[in-house]
């Protein structure tokens, strides 16, 4: 029995007199506002309606029992609004700064289509881990090693001009191996990729091939490692995506795959849970987390 159908109904009729329009405020069919009046007396042992008489007169029971009824259908009413209100209240969520705009507009459209109100906070890796633990944002979109994560992005390298090979292999670049300049190449590292298990990594490999220490460095933002490899033959670790946006082509590396892992960090554990299953696509696709063997020319 719907208990608090029933009990709408028999407001309804009462307040207009009608089971016909008592119905249809309730948006019901009369015979359906009926059955449920019958199975509310039925379940009080009382007849609510003096069914002898036109219309929808009250027994003496019934008038007793409207007040509460009455306070049972408005508190029903306002904690239906007060939960549409709670599900339209913003979820802040601090994302990678170095998503693109528009890919961001498209996660928070994508976002309300699925009941989820986004109040985007972009930030770098360390930053939004912190906003996590200080509980300024609700959940954040935190860099975690390739094992551990949610979303996988693979990088590599590019460079403004269309690398003539399918890999690049770091070791490459050591002296004395550059062909048409005599300055070092460089790798560049975004803030994005400033963490322990891709920097270490690339650091690792520079030694491991015998790269001087400089060959191999981290940019203070995105813009400045871009403006370098735009002005130069350096190289940019990347995503494919993050390449085809800055108009570079993009190789994998040849000793390691590195990959920028995410992971969902939320001061709420249901709030990690209702991202991952109702935008898991969404982010993937603002991560630039798509096909693994997908190149960029």
């Amino acid at each position: 029995m719907d208990l608090l159908g029933a009990w709408r109904a028999f407001v309804n009729v009462s307040e207009r007199g009608s089971f016909t329009e008592g119905a249809a405020a309730t948006r019901v069919p009369q015979s359906v506002a009926s059955r449920r009046i019958a199975a509310l007396e039925k379940l009080l042992g009382e007849r609510l309606f003096d069914r002898s008489s036109r219309g929808a007169i009250l027994t003496q029971f019934g008038r007793d029992m409207l007040p509460s009824a009455q306070r049972l259908v408005r508190l029903a009413d306002d904690m239906e609004h007060e939960a549409e209100q709670a599900r339209l209240s913003p979820l802040r969520l601090a994302v990678p700064d170095a998503c693109p705009v528009r890919d961001l507009a498209r996660l928070a459209a994508e976002a309300r289509r699925n009941g989820v109100h986004l109040d985007l906070h972009p930030a770098a890796p360390a930053e939004r881990a912190e906003l996590v633990r200080s509980r300024e944002v609700r959940a954040a979109l935190v860099a975690v090693p390739a094992g551990d994560a949610t979303w996988s992005v693979r990088l590599g390298l590019a460079a403004t001009d269309d690398l003539p090979v399918r890999t690049v292999y770091v070791e490459t670049l050591r002296a004395g191996r550059a062909t048409r300049s005599s300055r070092r190449r460089r790798i560049w590292i975004q803030p994005e990729d400033d963490v322990p298990h891709i920097r270490d990594r690339m650091f690792r490999t520079r030694d491991a091939v015998g790269l001087q220490p400089a060959q191999v460095g981290v940019a203070a933002t995105l813009t400045a490692a871009t403006a370098e490899v735009l002005g130069s033959e350096d190289l940019l670790l990347c995503s494919p995506g993050q390449a085809v946006e800055l108009g570079l082509h993009w190789r994998p590396v040849g000793e390691i795959d590195p990959v920028r892992g995410f992971g969902i960090a939320a001061a709420v554990g249901d709030d990690a849970e209702r991202i991952k299953t109702r935008l898991w696509p969404a982010i993937a696709r603002c991560l630039g987390a798509g096909d693994p063997n997908e190149e960029t020319t």
